[in-house]
């Protein structure tokens, strides 16, 4: 096996991981949005209580289960990266809203480029250090 193909797997292996804790980390940030809008909060102000509490419970999953990461080192840079996807997100959020598409539906559409984006930014963040 080529350097190439080694890596490629290694990659591929990581994404799968990321994908399988991404769908928890998702579900568990989608329900806390979910039942914040349900309880009467704004979409906005669900959208940032949902990324607080998702950044630290992200944190935990991804960086040991997918990255192989322990520790608090990188986590300022992790939360860094999260406020990139959560500008870009809330922004995407209000267009959606302006638009006349329900809180809920508006943001489980915009779930998949949020988590595209997530691995992209995290990967470099989390990559493991030689």
């Amino acid at each position: 096996m080529t350097l190439f193909q080694s890596v490629k797997r290694e990659t591929a292996a990581r994404f799968a991981r990321f994908v399988a804790v991404g769908l928890i980390n998702t579900a568990f940030g989608y329900a806390v949005y979910a039942l914040l809008v349900l309880a009467g909060l704004g979409a906005q102000a669900a959208l940032i209580c949902s990324f607080s509490i998702g950044v630290l419970w992200n944190y935990f999953t991804t960086a040991r289960f997918v990255f192989e990461v322990s520790g608090y080192d990188r986590l300022p840079a992790y939360a860094g990266c999260y406020i990139v996807i959560y500008l870009l997100n809330a922004a995407a959020l209000r267009a959606a809203l302006i638009a006349g598409v329900h809180p809920l539906a508006a943001q489980a559409i915009l779930l998949p480029a949020a988590a595209i984006l997530s691995f992209v930014l995290l990967s470099r963040v989390l990559r493991p250090q030689s």
